[in-house]
């Protein structure tokens, strides 16, 4: 969840850092902080609790410089926001560390260190790395030995950064649980979290692998499995540009992401749609004699990845006639599950690196499941390596920790699925979903026409503090993700229930103080739907509908009807998104919160 970056050149790489860390701000984070190796052969470090910009304030105050350094964003997980917690950490005048990541065993590691006179000046679990690598060094061993050995001695998951002052020309990396990259440069490399702080500085990367532990110099890069042997890691060129991450012509990330859906879901179905059916090679080679074992599908995810999966259940099952079973990765990674004959194991997220997701599928490869498949925005992360098929939704980067495009775009990947699945069991192509995935960009730009009645609708929310959301079927799926919207960035607590659940206790809450939001598409559900509205309004509530243009509602007294440009069954829910989005987007900048960063959240979940 926070963010690391990392330097060694000839050339003063105070900028780099900083640079870096304003394109990771998006990760989430409470404090900030840098390293740097100067000439004199000294670590000098800058931190300051907030924004990058407090951090800019102080090196300002206070110049540093260096050709060799280490900069971090922290989230905090042991010990508050506070100058002292945040990174990098040193042991010394000397040594400093920047980690990603939770060390398990730090309470009895930093207690057997103390009872060697390390004196501990934050409550982080992080310090407890640095005191153990110099205590390793005053042993001597050298830095990389040091650090290795230091590994050994951890529980948990980590990323690090490590630099010392007497050993200059060298910056070493570690990899275990946390994603972390090489920017491959000309006479100077890099390390960071991901590929985009390092975008103005290079476009060539080594994705380490779990356990890798790399030397990183000014003329290359060496890199070690745990046990210390040399191994080769491929350098991919990567084709984003350094501004594919700038907000453009938008005030947010988040608005720039909402209007960048229309492309996003052509760029996700681009080669992947013939006349009548879904194009045979979509997961690469073997996947189609993969699906034909398919007996059910488990689907495994968190957050808004969790609610997509939860409208693809009704997709695969409607479509491909098996079983479907949607679980949250972190309940999932901690029961016994029973794995039933010819179960596919997919999984979902954004970043490819969420930590509880990326536990599950190693857990599930000693299950029993006939194969894995993963619907991912990040080509090269570590569940797009690790498992056996990967579904890539090619939205682009996502800067706002709400998201937007990435959701749309894993609907429209998990409907290809779907459909492709019907077709390896049943032999049977499918024309209607083709052609509504054929048009569905073209909707979803009509959507944005909602964008100035939903300004105006937003004033409804301004003195609010609850809502509740409704929708039926896969619709309902859509109300639960139109209510975390809402509540990550108005802060405004929203609930989302099957509208059929209304007199099962939900009805309790309604009154004019909870506005209440529903999405209607013009389905078989509707006029069930519409008896569940009434039951609200009966109440006294305050209605807010998103119906189909089609389906007869009118605004009246207390109920307020916005008109949805039409979406055929199976583009509902992505059509019915949008809306949703746009709206807790407009509360958010009337209650003037952190639209982009909203607080105590993070965008990489990379811990647990």
């Amino acid at each position: 969840m926070c963010g690391i970056v990392g330097a060694i050149a000839k050339r003063d790489v105070q900028d780099i850092l900083v640079e870096g860390l304003k394109r990771l701000e998006y990760r989430g984070y409470d404090s900030a902080g840098v390293a740097l190796l100067t000439n004199q052969q000294t670590v000098e470090r800058r931190r300051a609790v907030g924004k990058v910009a407090e951090l800019e304030a102080v090196i300002e105050a206070t110049p540093v410089a260096g050709n060799v350094g280490i900069a971090h964003t922290r989230w905090a997980t042991h010990g508050e926001p506070a100058e002292r917690n945040a990174h990098p950490h040193m042991s010394g005048k000397d040594l400093a560390i920047v980690h990603n990541g939770i060390i398990e065993n730090h309470q009895p590691l930093r207690e057997e260190l103390e009872k060697e006179g390390y004196f501990f000046e934050s409550d982080t679990d992080t310090e407890v790395i640095v005191h153990l690598i110099a205590k390793l060094r005053s042993e001597g061993r050298d830095l990389f030995q040091a650090v290795m050995e230091a590994l050994d001695h951890l529980d948990g998951a980590y990323a690090l950064g490590v630099i010392a002052a007497d050993e200059p020309d060298r910056l070493i990396a570690a990899r275990s649980g946390s994603p972390l990259v090489v920017g491959v440069g000309i006479g100077e490399n890099f390390i960071a979290s991901d590929s985009t702080p390092l975008l103005p500085v290079t476009n060539r990367f080594i994705y380490l692998e779990e356990g890798d532990v790399a030397e990183v110099r000014r003329d290359g890069v060496d890199i070690y499995d745990r046990a210390g042997h040399p191994h080769k890691r491929p350098v991919v060129e990567s084709t984003l540009k350094a501004s594919a991450t700038d907000k453009g012509e938008f005030r947010h990330y988040m608005m720039k992401e909402i209007y960048e859906q229309p492309v996003a879901l052509r760029a996700t179905l681009a080669g992947r749609l013939e006349p009548d059916h879904v194009a045979e090679d979509l997961l690469g080679a073997g996947a189609d004699g993969l699906f034909k074992q398919v007996k059910g599908v488990h689907i495994i995810s968190c957050g808004t990845s969790y609610h997509a999966g939860l409208i693809a259940r009704y997709w695969i099952e409607q479509l491909a006639r098996v079983p479907c079973v949607v679980e949250i990765a972190s309940e999932y990674r901690y029961r016994q599950p029973v794995v039933l004959d010819g179960r596919l194991f997919v999984s979902i997220s954004q970043s490819g690196e969420t930590a509880d997701t990326l536990a599950a599928l190693r857990m599930a490869k000693g299950l029993g499941y006939v194969g894995s498949v993963t619907v991912c925005n990040v080509p090269d992360s570590s569940l797009v390596r690790e498992s056996d098929h990967a579904l890539m939704t090619h939205a682009g980067p996502e800067i706002g920790v709400a998201s937007t495009k990435a959701f749309t775009t894993q609907l429209s990947a998990l409907l290809v699925l779907a459909t492709a699945l019907q077709k390896a069991l049943h032999g049977e192509p499918n024309e209607d979903v083709v052609a509504q995935l054929r048009q569905v960009a073209s909707v979803v730009e009509q959507c944005m026409e909602l964008d100035a009645p939903i300004k105006q609708l937003a004033e409804k929310f301004a003195d609010k503090h609850h809502a509740l959301f409704l929708g039926r079927g896969p619709l309902y799926p859509v109300a639960m993700e139109g209510a975390l919207k809402l509540k990550e960035i108005s802060y405004i607590h929203a609930e989302a229930y099957a509208a059929g659940e209304l007199k099962h206790g939900p009805l309790a809450l309604v009154d004019e103080d909870m506005p209440v939001v529903a999405v209607a598409p013009n389905n078989e559900l509707l006029e069930k739907l519409k008896s569940n509205l009434e039951e609200v309004r009966a109440r006294g509530g305050e209605l807010i509908v998103f119906a189909d243009a089609k389906a007869g509602m009118t605004s009246s007294e207390r109920v307020t009807v916005i008109p949805v440009p039409h979406a055929d069954e199976f583009m509902e829910p992505i059509v019915y998104t949008v809306p949703l989005q746009l709206l807790s987007y407009h509360v958010a900048v009337l209650k003037g919160t952190d639209v982009d960063q909203p607080r105590n959240l993070a965008k990489s979940v990379t811990v647990e």
